[in-house]
């Protein structure tokens, strides 16, 4: 696992057979001590996006052309795939374009590819032109409602919710394996062939950090 560090300014650390610092920390009281120790591991367990598994928050957002999207419509068609973003995320540059294969190949008879913008929409709208996005893309610009909704950490965030209203995947970063597993699910939810969404001769690593 990847540990990033807090900002410290106390106790000692060690190294956790993790790999991840493992931190001391020793508060007085009256009649004593109480130590702790802890690791970074733990920490991030508790600062996380919403995971697999849980209800999706319901939320109604406008898209660049002005039409309303909410998940409960969404559902109602089938599954939808949101992809939270920032323009100037390298990451989310890179994993749109696949994205958009996703669409391409599952986006119709009732799959729903949508993105979650955190910027606004002249700024949305050179990056979908950029990158070449033709799903619609929502903004949760401002204070982020959505994004804090759906307990972001980072972006991209990718969510595969289940016509039921469930997280069947929740993906961060750009995560080869949960975008395959992303396309089976759609395969299989509209019995068709899977179509690889990513060609042999490209190069394409199986994960890249948000």
């Amino acid at each position: 696992m990847q540990c990033r560090p807090p900002n410290y300014r106390g106790g000692s650390r060690v190294r956790s057979r993790s790999g991840c610092p493992l931190f001391f920390f020793a508060l007085q009281f009256d009649g004593g001590y109480f130590a702790a120790a802890f690791t970074l591991d733990r920490i991030q367990d508790n600062m996380t996006h919403l995971a697999a598994g849980n209800p999706a928050p319901e939320f109604s957002l406008k898209s660049l052309d002005q039409k309303e999207y909410s998940l409960g419509a969404l559902l109602e068609r089938g599954p939808v795939v949101a992809a939270f973003f920032k323009i100037s995320c390298p990451v989310c540059q890179f994993t749109f374009p696949f994205l958009e294969r996703l669409h391409q190949y599952y986006g119709s008879s009732g799959v729903t590819v949508l993105g979650v913008s955190q910027d606004d929409a002249r700024a949305t709208k050179s990056f979908a032109s950029e990158y070449g996005v033709t799903f619609p893309l929502v903004l949760d610009s401002d204070a982020y409602p959505l994004s804090n909704a759906y307990g972001l950490t980072t972006v991209p965030t990718i969510f595969l919710i289940e016509s039921g209203g469930k997280v069947k995947v929740s993906s961060t970063g750009f995560d080869k394996k949960d975008l395959e597993t992303i396309a089976n699910e759609l395969a299989e939810r509209r019995k068709i062939a899977l179509t690889p969404l990513f060609r042999p001769d490209e190069v394409v690593p199986a994960n890249k950090p948000g």
